[in-house]
């Protein structure tokens, strides 16, 4: 393998490869990289067996082949080369890579192509393109709501399906930890109807968002129950999506809350950070108290002492007082795009409806704590 690469693409292709090789491996092909040259192009491939990603960048060819590095190693060693071009030459006979730019070179030891792992793939029975910009919507808008409680595995990612809204059919993303569940809709791309409903891990999901940097390309997405491939440009990410079910997310949904509050997002999320200072680390509490067009928020916390601050807002029903997770609710504040936020609660104990008033394509439910 003889090879010269722009440094600029090689190092963009090695930044993605890195996100998905875990840096202790006891399988040690595991934290390589498998670069194979060939017809003026350098793919380069890698894997944790779970989700695989290959990604293709012009260069100039001078001999094929196909060798293994060490991928977080080899990232570190491009990130810091000068800029221009760099030269890449395998030495068969020592096992060795040797890396030149200007008068820098390194030589890492390799491991034979042929002992790195493929992710199979069985027959992705559905395909669909999707706006880069509108898949970026939809993980960012959810995946702050994923669990990272490793018992309940089936929440450990975004439920990908396709569901129907005023009769309408719609591609949805939905992520809940319990505590809080996050969801958001566009509509259903062509070939998307009849697809099975799959949950995308959240290791999976961080790197689809990479996938969208661009954000004017169309990405395609390939399911079958099992797998998703998604590819973008001259990136493929191939992964194993979670054996599970996907709770009925739908029950949670409260459909008769009618006590409405609408207020100003920014200024509420301001005002929550600021009392949330007190708040107990472990609790974040922090009392809402409507009466009127007033709401009061207030943290008291026995160790630190208490925050009070009162906003205008508009709300027309009885009193009432409830709490919630300080943090919670500035994820969801931090997801809304319009000025106005609007929240629908029932009671103290009840879950709460959060909307953006301008955006019904979002919804976020928040489950309540006692203050």
């Amino acid at each position: 393998m003889r090879l010269t690469i722009e440094k600029p693409k090689l190092a963009r292709a090695l930044a993605h490869m890195a996100s998905v090789v875990e840096r202790r491996n006891t399988i040690p092909i595991l934290s390589n990289v498998l670069l194979t040259a060939g017809e003026n192009a350098l793919k380069l491939t890698a894997t944790d067996l779970d989700m695989e990603v290959v990604e293709t960048v012009d260069c100039t060819i001078a001999a094929d082949g196909a060798v293994t590095v060490p991928a977080h190693m080899f990232n570190d060693i491009v990130r810091k080369l000068p800029d221009g071009d760099i030269a890449i030459d395998r030495d068969a006979e020592q096992e060795r890579l040797t890396i030149t730019s200007g008068p820098a070179q390194f030589s890492l030891q390799t491991l034979p192509a042929d002992d790195f792992p493929t992710l199979s793939v069985e027959d992705l029975d559905h395909s669909f393109t999707v706006p880069a910009a509108n898949l970026k919507r939809l993980i960012e808008k959810t995946r702050f709501a994923i669990s990272t409680e490793e018992t309940r595995y089936y929440l450990n990612g975004i439920y990908l399906h396709a569901a129907e809204t005023d009769g309408k059919e719609t591609l949805r993303a939905v992520a809940t930890d319990g505590h809080r569940l996050a969801q958001v809709e566009i509509a259903l791309p062509a070939g998307a109807k009849g697809m099975p409903g799959v949950i995308v891990p959240r290791k999976t999901v961080a790197d689809l968002l990479h996938l969208t940097e661009a954000g004017d390309e169309d990405i395609r997405i390939e399911l079958s129950p099992s797998k998703i491939r998604v590819s973008a440009g001259q990136i493929v990410l191939t992964s194993k999506l979670i054996d599970g079910t996907f709770p009925d997310y739908e029950r949670v949904i409260p459909q008769g809350n009618d006590k409405r509050l609408e207020l100003d997002n920014v200024t509420f999320e301001q005002a929550v950070d600021r009392v949330s200072t007190l708040s107990n680390d472990k609790g974040r509490a922090v009392k809402l108290a409507l009466a009127g067009d007033t709401l009061t928020l207030t943290v008291n916390n026995p160790e630190s002492g208490s925050a009070t601050e009162e906003l205008p807002v508009s709300y027309d029903a009885d009193p009432l007082e409830i709490g919630f997770n300080a943090r919670y609710l500035l994820d969801i504040a931090q997801q809304l795009e319009s000025e106005t936020a609007e929240f629908l609660f029932a009671d103290p104990g009840s879950p709460t409806m959060v909307r953006d008033v301008k955006d019904t394509s979002t919804l976020y439910v928040l489950m309540p704590m006692r203050v």
